[in-house]
């Protein structure tokens, strides 16, 4: 048991460190847009596939800290603070179908509503609708539980955000193409990050001659890396 609880803190230190790292690299910036796209945005939300799910959201906020404090940003700004939940909030969503999935959203619109603000451009919170949608097919299609990931950090940062950070109407409206780029993007991410991960675990299983095996998910494996059931 000892030796079991040892392998699973060194898988998670190293999968944490992993993130960590993933947030230097830089992938692409959305054209007209601010928004700079890193390999992280795409690793951070597999992290509760890997290490379950409130070990994956732990693992995001200590990536996320990390590179917080190492950057040198003002824990006492609001802003600040709430971009520390969102892709927690994926990790948990892209972990494995759970009421949350649907109850998070659903709270992010009615919190977004609220505000004044929120009501003039209610529209806009129809994007959390997504990942409510996704939950009814997220175990049957990885892209649905990409999207549904994507839109659950995308519902709570833009709930938050409108509490906490005063955003003309004007602005929401505009962000609506941009929104949509993005997270269509941050989903294809998401999805691909999953998949690469999977199978080169399973290819380090298959090839390394150690004790731990790395955690993967047979339905998503390329049929080379699969293992053949025992006659």
């Amino acid at each position: 048991m000892e030796k079991t609880t040892r392998n699973k803190i060194v898988f998670f230190t190293g999968f944490t460190f992993l993130g960590i790292f993933a947030l230097q690299v830089p992938l692409m910036k959305l054209v007209g847009s601010s928004v700079s796209f890193t390999l992280f945005d795409a690793f951070a939300p597999i992290a509760g596939a890997f290490l379950g799910s409130i070990p994956g959201v732990i693992a995001v906020l200590l990536m996320q800290g990390f590179h917080f404090v190492t950057q040198g940003m003002n824990f006492s700004d609001p802003a600040t603070l709430i971009r520390l939940l969102p892709l927690a909030m994926a990790a948990l969503y892209f972990s494995r179908k759970m009421p949350l999935n649907v109850i998070v959203p659903a709270l992010a619109i009615i919190a977004f509503v609220a505000h004044p603000v929120g009501r003039e451009v209610w529209y806009f919170s129809l994007f959390w609708t997504i990942p409510i949608v996704c939950y009814f097919f997220q175990e049957r299609w990885l892209l649905a539980r990409a999207l549904g990931a994507t839109f659950m950090a995308h519902s709570v940062g833009g709930a938050l955000w409108m509490w906490f950070v005063p955003i003309p109407a004007a602005v929401w409206i505009g962000l609506i193409p941009v929104v949509i780029m993005e997270r269509l993007l941050f989903a294809a991410g998401i999805a691909g990050a999953y998949l690469a991960v999977n199978n080169a675990f399973a290819l380090l299983n298959k090839k390394l001659e150690i004790v731990y095996k790395f955690p993967v998910h047979a339905r998503h494996l390329l049929a080379s890396l699969r293992e053949e059931p025992a006659r």
